[in-house]
């Protein structure tokens, strides 16, 4: 068993959903998020309170999961990335699992 995470911009849910259900992965969870980029550090912004910020609405999905399904799951996300047509991929990312219960 294996920790599979996905970020994904948003938009792109209803594409990870059906990635997801042709990989035959069925359980997963699923979080909004805020994603940053060449965000400017908190420490040194003026005003903590800015009211326009560089955060890009995305979403963390992730499951427990076998190898097999994951290994269908990157196939999938590769063809889909490589046809996309914005700089924003399907992004996931696999954490081995030492013990569970």
């Amino acid at each position: 068993m294996k920790l599979l995470i996905i970020t994904v911009v948003e938009g792109l849910q209803q594409e990870v959903a059906q990635l997801l259900k042709e990989a035959n992965i069925t359980n997963f969870s699923a979080s909004d998020i805020d994603g940053f980029r060449n965000a400017i550090p908190v420490i040194s912004s003026e005003n903590w309170f800015a009211s326009s910020t560089n955060t890009t609405q995305s979403h963390l999905y992730f499951s427990f999961t076998e190898t097999d399904k994951i290994e269908k799951l990157f196939s999938l996300i590769e063809v889909f990335n490589n046809h996309l047509e914005t700089n924003n991929p399907i992004r996931a990312v696999v954490v081995p699992i030492e013990k569970y219960i």
